[in-house]
């Protein structure tokens, strides 16, 4: 993951924000601007988290870079506003209220383990974003979740659980991955 000047990353953070606002006005994202900036139109995948009084409000992302990263933000911005499943769409009186945070991700290492002990112990606990994989089961945690889950058992469990597997799931075909992430907020 390539780093981004602190001018690259209130860009785009503005870049959220005023998706957001398109969204509200529009019922779309914000066309994504001309740029210039290298660093910004290249492909970059992101999450884009909204808080609403410390609390989560929406958060939708990508985990793979497919498309420029400016307009990887916008449109998750928008989506973690109006299509997060787990809420309601924002509403224009809580568009001043809420706290945005992108979190710009590092491509995907897959993990090689033995057993869960053995990727517990390979996991580093505030850094990693994991996934996890099983067959039509997928979930990812970003780096931030470990401020909720600071045990790694408990973050793994929780982990299995958003992939829609058991809390005690285990099997020889799971796959993991690990990534890093460059977070920038208001």
């Amino acid at each position: 993951m390539s780093e981004l000047s602190l001018d690259q990353q209130r860009y785009l953070l503005r870049l959220a924000r005023q998706s957001i606002a398109h969204g509200l006005q529009h019922g779309r994202p914000l066309p994504v601007p001309a740029i210039t900036d290298a660093a910004l139109a290249r492909p970059g995948a992101c999450f884009v988290t909204l808080m609403e009084a410390g609390d989560l409000r929406g958060c939708i992302g990508s985990l793979q870079a497919h498309r420029p990263l400016v307009k990887d933000v916008c449109d998750n911005a928008f989506a973690a506003a109006f299509r997060d499943p787990r809420f309601p769409p924002l509403s224009d009186a809580e568009l001043e209220q809420i706290h945005i945070e992108v979190s710009v991700l590092g491509p995907l290492q897959e993990m090689q383990f033995q057993d869960e002990a053995d990727l517990l112990r390979q996991v580093v606990p505030g850094e990693d974003g994991l996934v996890l994989e099983e067959g039509a089961h997928r979930g990812t945690f970003l780096p931030l979740v470990w401020q909720q889950l600071p045990d790694k058992k408990q973050f793994f469990t929780q982990l299995k659980r958003k992939a829609g597997l058991p809390p005690s799931y285990w099997s020889d075909n799971l796959r993991c991955y690990r990534y890093r992430t460059l977070v920038m907020e208001e």
